[in-house]
């Protein structure tokens, strides 16, 4: 059993069914929590700036996908007058 440190609810949680690092998310309130201890079982709500990070990294790749294709698009544009 751990509790949840946002709401102080019970949650049933058994210790050899999570890692540490795992996330849960608590019934009662919602919250994303991650395991910090699996014996006894410990909860802290988790981190969610590390999601809005990747998901940033995420948008910038698919930023640089563009530019990148769109750079290959002018190039084959300007190299199509060699056949004449």
């Amino acid at each position: 059993m751990a509790t949840c440190p946002e709401c102080d609810a019970d949650i049933e949680v058994d210790e050899f069914d999570v890692d540490k690092g795992d996330l849960i998310s608590c019934p009662d309130c919602g919250a994303n929590l991650e395991v910090t201890s699996t014996s006894p079982v410990e909860l802290e709500a988790a981190d969610e700036d590390d999601d809005e990070e990747d998901d940033d990294e995420d948008e910038d790749f698919e930023e640089e996908e563009e530019a990148d294709a769109d750079e290959s698009e002018d190039e084959e544009t300007e190299g199509g007058d060699w056949d004449e």
